[in-house]
C-alpha cells in the first residue's frame, strides 16, 4: 500500500509541477478563447475616437469658438441710427418739411480696444479650459484602460490558480483515501476554490463596469461590447521632478487658464477706469422746407456725462479690482495644487518602479520556487496542505501586486501628462506660446522609447 501511495504521489507531484510550468500558456489560451470574439483594444485608437466623439470635448470646443466670436463684436462701433421725421414751426412764414439723417454713438477713444482685449483674454482662457478638458478625458480614458488591463490579467491569474487548486483538491482526496491526509485538507481546498469563484465574479463585475465607463467616455452605448486591452510595456520615468514641475508651470492648460483669468481681470480694471470718460453721439440731419423749397442741414454733438460715477463707475472699478485679486489668489492656489499633483504622481511612479523591480526579480521567482518545493513536499507527505496553499496564495497575490503596480505606474504617468500639458518627451519641444496645446495626444516617449 505504501509503495502504491508513493508511486501515486510521485505521479501527482510530476503532474502538478508540469501543470504549473505550463500554466501561463494554459491560462492565456483560456483567456484568449474567452475573448476571441471581442478583439483587441488599441489605446491610441481609443484616444482618437475620444477626441472625435466625446460630447464634453465638443462642448468645450464650441464654448471656445463662441468666445472667439465675441471679440470682433465688442470691438465694433455701435450700430448707426437712421433718422427720419417731419417738422412744422408756426411762424409768420411757417417752416415745415421733412428731416432725414444719421446718428452714430462713438465711445471714448480706447474703450473699444480694451473691450476687445478683455474678450480676447476670456477667449484665451476658455481655449485653455478646452485643452484641459481634452487632457483630463484622455487621462481618465487611459486610467480606465489600464484598470481594465489589470482586471484581465487578474482574471487570467485567478483562473490559472483555480486549475491548480482543483489539482490540489484531487491530490488531497487521493492522500485522504489512503489515510495520509486529513479530511480538512479536502475541505480547505474546496473552500479556496469557492473563494476563487467568488473573486472571479467580482472581477467580472468590475470588468463590465469598466467597459461601461470606457463606452461612456467614447459616447458609445454603455452596454455595448468591448474587447480586451493590448499588453502594456512599462516605460521607466526618466524626467526629474524639477523638470516636470517646470513643464507644469509652463504648459499646463489648467494653470494657463488661471493666468489668462488674471490677464482678463487686469484689462477689465483698465476698461472700468476708462468708463469715467464720456462717450459721444454725433448726428447729421438734412432739412427740406416745403414752402420755400429750400434745403438745409443740422449737425449735433452729444456727450454722455458720467454724472453718477460714485455709484456706477467707481463701483465698477471696485468690482473689477476685487475680481482681479480673486483671480490672482486662484492662480496661486491652482499652482500649488498643480505642483502637489506633480510631486504626488512622480513619487507614485517611482514607488511603482521600485516595487515592480522587487516583485519581478526577487519575490515572484522566490514564490515560484517555494510553491514548487511545497508541491514536491506535499506529494511525499513532508509538507502539510496549509503550507502548500499558502505558497500558492503568496504567489497569486505577488503576481496581482506586480500587475497592479505596473498599472499604477502607467496611471501615474497618464496623470502627469494631464498636468504637464501633453506627452512626456525628453527629446522634442512643445509648441512655442501654446501653453497646454496637445502634441498628437496618442503617444508618450521617454528616452526614445515609443509607448502608447
Amino acid at each position: 500500500m505504501n509503495l502504491l501511495f508513493h508511486q501515486l504521489s510521485g505521479k501527482l507531484c510530476n503532474i502538478l509541477t508540469a501543470s504549473f510550468l505550463g500554466l501561463a500558456s494554459l491560462g492565456m489560451n483560456v483567456t484568449s478563447l474567452a475573448m476571441a470574439d471581442e478583439g483587441q483594444l488599441s489605446l491610441s485608437t481609443l484616444i482618437e475616437e475620444l477626441a472625435a466623439r466625446s460630447p464634453e470635448i465638443k462642448a468645450a470646443r464650441e464654448r471656445w469658438e463662441a468666445a472667439q466670436a465675441v471679440v470682433p463684436q465688442v470691438q465694433t462701433l455701435p450700430d448707426p441710427r437712421l433718422q427720419i421725421g417731419y417738422q412744422r414751426m408756426p411762424m409768420r412764414e411757417p417752416l415745415q418739411g421733412t428731416m432725414y439723417g444719421i446718428g452714430q454713438e462713438i465711445p471714448f477713444p480706447g474703450k473699444l480696444r480694451l473691450k476687445g482685449e478683455v474678450a480676447q483674454r476670456e477667449a484665451d482662457r476658455i481655449e485653455q479650459e478646452y485643452l484641459a478638458v481634452r487632457l483630463r478625458l484622455i487621462a481618465r480614458l487611459k486610467e480606465a484602460y489600464f484598470d481594465l488591463h489589470f482586471i484581465h490579467d487578474a482574471i487570467e491569474i485567478v483562473e490559472r490558480n483555480k486549475i491548480l487548486l482543483m489539482q490540489f483538491e484531487k491530490t488531497a482526496k487521493s492522500r485522504y483515501a489512503v489515510g495520509q491526509a486529513a479530511q480538512q485538507d479536502v475541505f480547505r481546498a474546496q473552500v479556496e476554490i469557492s473563494r476563487v469563484l467568488d473573486r472571479l465574479a467580482v472581477l467580472d463585475q468590475q470588468k463590465e463596469s469598466l467597459h461601461a465607463a470606457i463606452n461612456r467616455l467614447l459616447n458609445r452605448p454603455p452596454a455595448g461590447p468591448l474587447g480586451s486591452p493590448e499588453e502594456i510595456q512599462m516605460t521607466m520615468l526618466t524626467l526629474p521632478l524639477p523638470e516636470l514641475s517646470q513643464r507644469a508651470e509652463d504648459f499646463s492648460p489648467i494653470l494657463q487658464s488661471s493666468a489668462k483669468g488674471v490677464e482678463r481681470g487686469e484689462q477689465a480694471v483698465a476698461l472700468a477706469r476708462r468708463e469715467y470718460y464720456p462717450d459721444f453721439d454725433v448726428s447729421a440731419l438734412g432739412l427740406h422746407n416745403d414752402r420755400m423749397n429750400e434745403h438745409g442741414f443740422q449737425v449735433m454733438l452729444g456727450i454722455r456725462l458720467p454724472l453718477y460715477y460714485t455709484t456706477k463707475q467707481r463701483q465698477a472699478v471696485k468690482q473689477a479690482l476685487a475680481e482681479t485679486t480673486e483671480a490672482r489668489e486662484s492662480l496661486t492656489n491652482t499652482r500649488q495644487d498643480l505642483l502637489f499633483r506633480v510631486k504626488n504622481d512622480f513619487v507614485q511612479a517611482q514607488r511603482a518602479e521600485r516595487l515592480v523591480t522587487i516583485l519581478r526579480d526577487a519575490i515572484i521567482p522566490q514564490a515560484i520556487l517555494a510553491l514548487r518545493a511545497s508541491q514536491s513536499g506535499y506529494g511525499v507527505g513532508k509538507v502539510d496542505f496549509l503550507t502548500l496553499l499558502n505558497s500558492l496564495l503568496t504567489l497569486q497575490e505577488s503576481e496581482l501586486e506586480l500587475h497592479g503596480e505596473m498599472v499604477a505606474h502607467e496611471k501615474a504617468l497618464a496623470r502627469l501628462e494631464e498636468v504637464t500639458g501633453g506627452p512626456l518627451s525628453i527629446s522634442g519641444s512643445f509648441p512655442p506660446g501654446g501653453g497646454g496645446r496637445m502634441l498628437g495626444g496618442a503617444e508618450r516617449t521617454t528616452e526614445g522609447a515609443l509607448h502608447p
